[in-house]
């Protein structure tokens, strides 16, 4: 049992190791076709004018918060995690997004996602930034005044040496302590309780992630 368990753990950061090496390519590639693109762009503002250009951005921003609002509910496992059923925008938008849970679970965010890379962040964070991280395949672990001091930084320690996790203050929150990936959530007692490691290993880069090895640096860092 406790030989499979080592392997499992070994297995997994031998995986997260591999998508932040692939993280890193990509960034490269990202830069260099930001730099193409930029060029393409600003051609296509001379020849084509700025005002249609920005006439249909505004266009389409006004649609994607529209729809932005996600419709479903939570049902709650067995586990005791919460599991979204209903859809989950991922249009990334400029206007501001009013998510239907605190934190929210998913959703049309901002097309910056926040530094997952195992980052404390000591105020709260624009959650449209955070949703980009849940999309990346972050755990986001968050806490209100309720938390005990010794927990938050127990929780710190822990998010610190976990790649695509990132963790802040919530004061909106109902609970102490809540943990949230992308569709799901769970609230737990404190940072001993064993349904923390059991949400990190099931969902950090999980099934339930919509871009798997998607970067979680490079981002905003608050």
């Amino acid at each position: 049992m406790g030989s499979a368990k080592k392997t499992g753990s070994a297995e997994r950061k031998a995986r997260i190791e591999e998508m932040r090496r692939a993280e890193k390519a990509r960034e490269r590639r990202s830069r260099l076709l930001m730099i193409t693109g930029s060029v393409v762009v600003v051609a296509g503002l001379v020849a084509g004018g700025v005002f249609v250009i920005q006439k249909n951005k505004d266009d389409n921003d006004a649609k994607a918060v529209a729809d932005a609002k996600a419709s479903g509910k939570f049902e709650t496992g067995s586990d005791g995690v919460k599991t979204w059923k209903g859809t989950l925008g991922r249009t990334h938008v400029t206007k501001k997004v009013t998510y239907p849970t605190v934190p929210p679970v998913g959703g049309d965010h901002a097309a910056v996602w926040m530094n997952c890379n195992g980052d404390v962040y000591p105020k709260a964070l624009n959650d449209m930034n955070a949703v980009h991280s849940l999309e990346h395949g972050a755990v986001w672990v968050t806490y209100n005044s309720k938390a005990p001091k010794a927990d938050v930084d127990a929780l710190a320690a822990k998010v610190r040496k976990t790649p695509y996790t990132l963790m802040s203050p919530d004061d909106k929150q109902a609970d102490p302590i809540m943990l949230t990936a992308w569709g799901h959530q769970r609230t737990v007692t404190a940072a001993s309780d064993p349904n923390v490691d059991k949400f990190f290993e099931k969902y950090v880069q999980g099934e339930q992630t919509p871009e798997p090895g998607a970067a979680c640096t490079g981002g905003l860092a608050k």
